[in-house]
């Protein structure tokens, strides 16, 4: 799989959740979204981020993990800016699907870091440690949130876990030999 053309093909946030997400669901996004912040310590954190990141989402607007989850990484994006999202949707891309397939399954959300330059460097999802505690710690109710209610207690920590994702890959970058020598540091 060419990540890095799939990750051409994708869509900025704005443009995914216009041609995706049904009002209702555009709705829950933005609900969520505004009820998320970071802290000065990860703003600061994601300031000092010097790489270019390719970031690729297989999503859905339908998924309860993606409303709950997506929004953290362009809050990523605005406070480091060489952090670029890009969405792909779950169902217009099987073949990308099938790619990231997680646990037997078309998990979503599922991101791809990538090279400035297209080269794979991880992925990570569908949800994050913290999450799954939360959701193992519960097991006799609903397995998917509904992304029907702004954040929950856990938040703050998926919030963290997926900084410390973008955080490892951008560790990666910087300290990366071929990187170093193409920018001369």
């Amino acid at each position: 799989m060419d990540f890095a053309q799939q990750f051409e093909k994708a869509q900025p946030y704005a443009e995914f959740l216009n041609q995706y997400a049904t009002d209702d669901q555009r709705t829950r996004w933005e609900n969520f979204r505004s009820s998320i912040e970071l802290t000065a310590e990860q703003r600061e954190l994601l300031a000092s981020f010097t790489r270019d990141m390719q970031v690729l989402v297989l999503a859905g607007t339908w998924c309860g993990d993606c409303v709950n989850q997506c929004p953290i990484f362009e809050l990523f994006a605005e406070a480091a800016g060489c952090i670029q999202v890009r969405y792909a949707d779950r169902d217009d891309n099987p073949e990308l699907a099938e790619a990231l397939m997680t646990c037997g399954g078309a998990r979503v959300p599922c991101v791809v870091f990538l090279s400035e330059d297209g080269q794979f460097c991880g992925r990570y999802g569908d949800r994050t440690l913290a999450r799954y505690r939360a959701t193992v710690a519960k097991l006799q109710g609903a397995a998917c949130p509904t992304g029907l209610t702004p954040a929950d207690s856990v938040t703050p920590a998926v919030i963290q876990d997926w900084l410390n994702e973008f955080e490892r890959i951008q560790w990666m970058l910087r300290t990366s030999t071929r990187l170093r020598n193409l920018h001369g540091d």
